[in-house]
């Protein structure tokens, strides 16, 4: 079989700060779908940044070793070739966005190379199609959720045709049918003889898919797997190499012992937000008591994000009442009783240091910088307290946000995605941490599309599709879960 791309003896240090890739031999063969999973900052991203050549012509370092594709040496490829032979699907679509509207991003490639006007629109409502976003193409990529901006991101890509592929967590902001259309693209792909690379946390969909799963560890390549050997993986292997289940089906639902919800911290009572003359939220009742944990579920786009924040003050309603213990509450009385943690961990990480987070906004009381030692103690983040949040992986970042949380003292908590693009040690880390919180009697709503978050720390889900609460249902097995979220 014909070799694709091909690595030797490749090495990888961003400006002498450790070799964040060690001794990479692989070769890829035409056509073949390889999966790079492993922990959080393995090294699998920066392997994917090696073989479209963002490394080291964009993210400087030391590079050593050889790459070839299509048995030429990768450095010998000019840039604006490399763009047509290598499309890219980045985790963060906002990082490889040029254009305002959907239309104009998804043509953007296709123009730099000269399409003609025809092959554009045939290219851009072709990919649109297939990614189910044909009537997004009028719409600004600013207005659309991360989930959508993911589509437009993989539309994009296509549009241009590559042979290879290389995808960087391309299902992290993506709803779980979105995650299967994503599967279906790709093994479409594979039927047309692409040749695609993943790095991916999430498995499940891509069982019946790839070709192999490389598992890195430390920057090395330490175990291959083929689908078979992957799937048959106990649980005490996978927990150790710190992945995800790669059948969600298997997962036991764990119910907390002794726990009764008795007093109602929060109730809703028909709650309705509108954009442009469009229901966002139409009619939403519901309620929540002290110490759950509940699940918001649905489709990208399905007013989830909306609500969280409609909730803690920072967006109004149209109209609807919500109760905060009993108490009609308005919109800043919100504000410092339910803390929204946003799916973006950046844009509300403000400090130099961990503990200067922590305390940012009151005053620096010796009592204050205690608490905020205990709480960083109680998050296994102490040994980090002198870092930049911004240095921090995703795991901790999601950490340092709930111990924000804790110091203003939150009785009501909401995270929107807070397991998007952590591996599987984070994610249960996080979903811990989420129970231990309730357990002392946070309430606590959880956005997400991740089955195997909510099965690790919620019991109890809310779907909405349309803006509309479609199911309201305790969870009492993975079964029920994914049959209500649409597997």
């Amino acid at each position: 079989m014909k070799n694709k791309i091909s690595i030797h003896n490749l090495s990888f240090s961003y400006n002498g700060k450790g070799n964040q890739l060690k001794n990479i031999n692989l070769n890829i063969h035409s056509g073949e779908v390889i999966v790079l999973t492993g922990s959080s900052g393995s090294g699998k991203s920066s392997l994917t940044k090696v073989i479209n050549g963002l490394i080291p012509y964009f993210f400087e370092g030391e590079l050593n070793g050889k790459i070839f594709i299509n048995n030429k040496p990768l450095n010998d490829v000019p840039s604006w070739q490399r763009g047509k032979i290598i499309g890219n699907v980045f985790q963060d679509p906002r990082s490889q966005f040029f254009a305002n509207e959907v239309a104009g991003e998804i043509a953007f490639a296709c123009e730099n190379y000269g399409y003609s006007h025809h092959e554009i629109c045939e290219h851009v409502n072709s990919s649109a199609r297939e990614m189910k976003i044909e009537k997004l193409l009028n719409n600004s990529i600013h207005s659309l959720s991360y989930g959508m901006r993911q589509k437009v991101a993989i539309a994009s890509a296509k549009a241009i045709d590559p042979e290879i592929y290389v995808m960087d967590e391309p299902s992290a902001n993506l709803d779980i049918s979105s995650t299967y259309i994503l599967g279906n693209i790709i093994k479409d792909l594979k039927s047309q003889g692409k040749t695609i690379i993943i790095a991916e946390h999430r498995l499940y969909y891509l069982m019946d898919i790839a070709d192999r799963f490389l598992l890195i560890q430390n920057g090395r390549i330490i175990h291959e797997f083929s689908e078979k050997q992957m799937i048959n993986l106990n649980n005490k292997d996978i927990y150790s190499f710190g992945l995800r289940s790669p059948d969600l089906y298997q997962i036991q639902y764990k119910e907390r012992n002794s726990i009764s919800f008795d007093n109602i911290a929060l109730k809703v009572r028909n709650l309705c937000k509108t954009f442009k003359n469009m229901y966002a939220l139409n009619n939403l009742n519901f309620i929540c008591r002290t110490g759950e944990v509940i699940a918001i579920i649905g489709p990208n786009g399905s007013g989830k994000s909306t609500l969280g924040r409609i909730l803690a003050g920072l967006l109004k309603e149209n109209s609807g009442e919500i109760f905060l213990f009993d108490y009609k509450s308005k919109r800043k009385d919100r504000l410092s009783k339910v803390w929204y943690i946003p799916q973006d961990l950046d844009s509300q990480l403000f400090g130099e240091n961990l503990l200067d987070e922590l305390i940012t906004g009151s005053a620096k009381t010796e009592e204050r910088i205690k608490r905020a030692e205990q709480i960083l103690s109680e998050l296994e983040l102490t040994a980090f307290e002198k870092q930049h949040p911004s240095t921090l992986s995703g795991g901790q970042k999601q950490r340092l946000a709930l111990g924000v949380a804790l110091m203003h003292d939150a009785p009501i908590i909401i995270l929107d995605e807070p397991t998007s693009g952590l591996d599987g040690k984070n994610m249960r880390n996080v979903s811990n941490l989420i129970r231990k919180l309730a357990n002392i009697g946070h309430t606590i709503l959880v956005i997400t599309h991740d089955a195997e978050c909510a099965l690790a720390c919620c019991e109890r889900a809310i779907r909405l599709e349309n803006g509309n609460i479609t199911d309201n249902f305790k969870i009492t097995s993975s079964n029920l879960l994914l049959e209500k979220i649409g597997y």
